[in-house]
């Protein structure tokens, strides 16, 4: 399903990890469309579907608008984060009464938390190389 620009749509930008979504939501049916592909192709796992569909589920929304999303990085899990956290506030731009509902729900705060950098002299984060005594 192709959108034109000439339909009328509501815009949020989703980050989670290093992933970052560019989501429109237009008025529909409930189609996902993510980077070219049905939301069924992308994500393999119903727990990411769940995932995208929590701020539908919150509104009482679900099956009445479209999404069309633009995802880069990162994996498919902070994909479908970023995800839910551009819907969320695409939501709140079609209407700030949304925004409470979505805030006590939690889907307006970014998760902050990233992946911890390797530091020196360690194999990885936190781990250190073996002991060895001999």
């Amino acid at each position: 399903m192709t959108y034109t620009s000439a339909k009328p749509y509501f815009y949020g930008t989703g980050r989670r990890k290093k992933s970052v979504a560019r989501v429109r939501v237009y008025p529909g049916t409930g189609a996902f469309t993510i980077n070219g592909k049905t939301a069924d192709e992308y994500f393999g796992l119903e727990t990411l579907k769940l995932i995208i569909n929590q701020p539908f589920a919150v509104l009482d929304t679900l099956g009445k608008f479209d999404v069309v999303v633009n995802v880069r990085g990162g994996g498919i899990s902070g994909q479908a984060g970023a995800i839910r956290h551009g819907i969320a506030r695409a939501m709140v731009v079609a209407d700030e009464a949304n925004k409470p509902l979505l805030k006590k729900a939690g889907l307006l705060t970014r998760d902050p938390r990233m992946k911890e950098r390797k530091k020196y002299g360690l194999k990885a984060a936190r781990r250190a190389p073996q002991f060895s005594k001999r």
